[in-house]
């Protein structure tokens, strides 16, 4: 019995890694194509846009108390979306890098952390540009992007 959950969690963990890396190669796909500039078909990048749903901040641990998100404060999302199993994929960069990277399923049988904490290895302070992007698959490959919003992180 062990073995097998076990090995439904690394199957679960593996399928989340390929979302995370699928997410990240659209949404670099779309950025090069924003750039070409002209007129051009609708959609974004990162998937289809589709579908409809928003996002709402909520501080989870706030080290300074000014209610504002800055560098190692924790905080998670309301997610209003009539989409099922809805994710949410959080990418900060600082001075074009990215420095940070985290998806959190929204639904009821995600029992994995929902919290983003503001650090990691690679960023290790500072003020960082956030982008929470929240979308749902439904094949395993086609991503629907439902809603995004920008996060200005302080130091």
């Amino acid at each position: 019995m062990r073995i097998r959950s076990v090995f439904k969690h690394s199957t679960q963990v593996v399928v989340e890694g390929a979302l995370i890396s699928l997410l990240v190669v659209g949404l670099m796909a779309g950025t090069a194509f924003a750039g070409r500039g002209g007129g051009g078909h609708g959609g974004g990048g990162g998937g289809k846009t589709g579908g409809s749903g928003s996002l709402a901040v909520v501080m989870v641990s706030d080290a300074n108390g000014n209610g504002l998100a800055n560098w190692g404060d924790a905080l998670t999302f309301t997610v209003t979306t009539a989409a099922t199993n809805p994710f949410v994929k959080m990418s900060c960069s600082q001075n074009g890098v990215v420095v940070y990277t985290f998806s959190a399923g929204f639904f009821a049988d995600y029992y994995w952390s929902k919290i983003f904490t503001l650090n990691s290895p690679s960023w290790s302070s500072g003020a960082a540009s956030c982008t929470a992007t929240l979308y749902t698959t439904t094949d395993g490959t086609s991503i629907t992007t439902l809603a995004t919003m920008s996060i200005a992180v302080g130091a």
